[in-house]
């Protein structure tokens, strides 16, 4: 019985695209269940993908068929790939989108998307969502077996980003970059909790501000404070309470943060 179909797009929700790309699935795999993770990364942004994923994907049944569509080379010579790990499959173009993916699992099998037959046609330029993702996903939660649906790969061989490290000085600091930025403003950075256990206070320095020590949750401080925490997903995280911390501090992805001991 097909199993569970996710999908993460660019694609907004203002047109018909996404509504398109489903009506493929279903006329497919009827019986599959289509998640809706995000259609709201924005457009053309890799890395954001790539981050919605890595924090989703652990999450749903082994077996999930994840599929990603942000895709600024559609039509181009880019390759269209579909994955197996010990956990999951994923069907995404080969831009960097699969990069968290491919660091946290090993890969039993890559494939390039070459056979027509698990395709809709005809297949537009500009649609691969619809055309070719959206029907190989559908295909794979049918019980298609991987290497029907084209030619192997070398996992090695897998366009990737290379993923920020946090750095631990000498003095016991560590330096880390604010990653993503949620709907709510809150930043999230490349420091795992794990990462902090070598002493019981820190103080955190992001935009010149200074934060000391850690929050359990957000109503551990006043309105309109800001605040470090260890977010969900387990990693180092800023807030303003009721608030936009990233507007408030002016800070962009990418941008430093810097933790020392007290």
């Amino acid at each position: 019985m097909p199993g569970t179909i996710t999908l993460i797009t660019d694609f907004g929700l203002e047109d018909g695209h996404v509504g398109a790309m489903k009506g493929v699935i279903r006329s497919i795999a009827p019986e599959a269940t289509i998640v809706d993770i995000s259609h709201f990364v924005p457009p053309q942004d890799i890395g954001k993908a790539a981050y919605v994923l890595f924090t989703a994907y652990p999450y749903y049944p082994a077996g999930t068929v994840h599929v990603v569509v942000v895709d600024p080379g559609v039509g181009t010579e880019r390759q269209a790939i579909a994955l197996q790990t010990s956990v999951a499959y994923f069907v995404a173009p080969d831009n960097g989108v699969l990069s968290y993916v491919l660091d946290r699992e090993g890969v039993e099998a890559v494939v390039q998307l070459a056979n027509p037959k698990y395709w809709h046609h005809p297949v537009s330029d500009v649609f691969h969502g619809r055309d070719i993702f959206g029907p190989v996903g559908a295909h794979l939660a049918k019980g298609v077996p991987l290497q029907s649906l084209g030619e192997p790969l070398d996992p090695a061989a897998l366009v990737t980003f290379s993923l920020p490290r946090p750095e631990r000085r000498v003095d016991g600091s560590i330096i880390a970059q604010v990653v993503v930025i949620d709907s709510f403003g809150n930043l999230t950075a490349n420091l795992p909790a794990d990462w902090l256990a070598s002493s019981p206070t820190w103080e955190i320095e992001v935009a010149g501000q200074r934060i000391r020590g850690l929050q359990r949750t957000f109503g551990d401080v006043a309105k309109n404070q800001l605040m470090a925490f260890i977010d969900s997903e387990g990693f180092l995280a800023i807030a303003v309470r009721n608030g936009n911390a990233a507007r408030e501090l002016g800070i962009k992805e990418g941008d430093q943060v810097l933790l020392r001991p007290y």
